[in-house]
């Protein structure tokens, strides 16, 4: 199904396949064919937001951050793609098919999934016996270096290089240590 010209997802990125996920003849080796840039745009928000909740939570302890980390998450990214299929529903005239509702889901799953190594990193370190502040503040720490790995991922396949490629990378790096310098405000200066 093309989507019209003013969609959050252009024609040209609907046809866009992993090549990962190719066998080799053109056909995919098993899942549908995913939008990349979709996906990877996905898992930075996914990881911006776990970096919000995980500064903004510092009180919790390391399992309830957990499981507002994830439910969190998990509203958001069923959030997002109910208005933008309700979007789609309104723009065409008519409701999308299963299908699409669920290439649709898979495409930005990475919103969620983007939260499991900050947490693990959290949990980890509070089995180890951080307390939980440090073991929020390791969470965070692993969340800027997700960030850096997602943003360089997607600046290389826009075939950034230099500083185009250093500055689209550290511009997502700033947001989380954006996240940081909050979190050590309002607990430093404002709690």
């Amino acid at each position: 199904m093309l989507k019209s010209p003013g969609s959050r997802m252009e024609n040209a990125d609907m046809e866009q396949i992993d090549t990962d996920e190719t066998n080799g003849e053109g056909g995919l080796s098993g899942a549908a064919p995913h939008n990349v840039g979709r996906r990877r745009a996905s898992g930075i928000y996914g990881a911006i937001v776990t970096a919000a909740i995980l500064a903004a939570t510092s009180g919790l302890s390391t399992a309830a951050l957990v499981v507002a980390v994830v439910v969190t998450l998990v509203v958001y990214w069923l959030a997002e793609e109910y208005a933008e299929l309700l979007g789609e529903q309104i723009e065409d005239g008519h409701l999308p098919s299963m299908q699409h509702v669920r290439h649709a889901l898979a495409d930005t799953w990475p919103m969620v999934t983007a939260s499991f190594i900050p947490l693990a990193s959290a949990v980890v370190a509070r089995l180890a016996g951080a307390t939980e502040l440090t073991a929020a503040n390791l969470g965070l720490v692993a969340v800027v270096l997700l960030l850096g790995v997602h943003s360089w991922s997607a600046a290389r396949a826009a075939h950034l290089t230099g500083w185009r490629l250093a500055g689209a990378s550290a511009t997502a790096v700033g947001l989380g240590l954006i996240m940081i310098g909050l979190k050590n405000l309002v607990l430093l200066h404002l709690h």
